[in-house]
């Protein structure tokens, strides 16, 4: 007797949870199996949860398997350059949409937007980053730079550079963002003195500093709403 061939424990799984993603729009849904999802492109046989399962486990969630360098995610077994390749197309995809909703109002007007923003592009990071946003007269954005890349603690920012650079831009104002590491977005005497010494320089200027923003893992701190500009 010719005994049928068992087909594999995930046959039609991946159609199964397509269809639950359908249906609920991903409401409900784990983080490893949007992340299983998005892997399927990149490995079109095979069950892809242990590996889900397993970089959701490294990371920690979602977010910080899109935020994790390609040599980190490289490093957990089965992780092929094409996975790498899709993670980072989503993160990708994911900052330029929120940076469209930032570009396309007011900054003032879209608050909201703009700390979803700097959470995505810095919220997750290893190392100190220091960037700027530059504003018009009507506080539109004119230009989302990355001035400076730190280590864990510290990020070199100088004053003549900022003020220069917005000049250049013809900025009537700037605000601030750095993220901290550590997860904790207190400012240190070093991150209040800098925002001063930018404040005035800028001031002199005719340059006004609406506020600077430190970005933690799961909150940010205002200078402005906290009294220090």
């Amino acid at each position: 007797m010719i005994k049928t061939k068992e087909k594999p424990h995930y046959t039609g799984h991946r159609k199964r949870l397509r269809e639950r993603f359908v249906k609920s729009e991903g409401r409900g849904m784990a983080d490893y199996e949007i992340l299983e999802m998005l892997l399927f492109s990149s490995h079109p046989r095979g069950d892809v949860k242990p590996l889900a399962k397993e970089l959701i486990l490294k990371f920690g969630n979602l977010a910080k398997v899109l935020a994790a360098t390609p040599e980190e995610l490289a490093k957990i077994k089965g992780t092929s350059f094409a996975a790498i390749s899709s993670i980072k197309l989503v993160r990708e995809a994911a900052i330029r949409m929120l940076g469209h909703e930032v570009a396309e109002k007011p900054i003032m007007q879209s608050w909201e937007a703009v700390l979803d923003y700097c959470r995505a592009v810095m919220g997750h990071n290893k190392t100190e980053q220091f960037r700027i946003f530059f504003l018009d007269k009507k506080n539109k954005l004119i230009a989302d730079e990355l001035q400076q890349k730190g280590t864990v603690d510290h990020t070199p920012v100088y004053p003549r550079e900022v003020v220069k650079r917005a000049l250049e831009l013809g900025a009537s104002s700037l605000i601030l963002i750095h993220n901290h590491p550590s997860g904790d977005p207190t400012p240190s005497k070093a991150d209040i003195e800098m925002t001063s010494q930018i404040k005035r320089a800028a001031t002199a200027l005719g340059i006004s500093l609406h506020d600077h923003i430190i970005i933690g893992s799961k909150d940010h701190y205002s200078f402005a709403s906290n009294g220090l500009l």
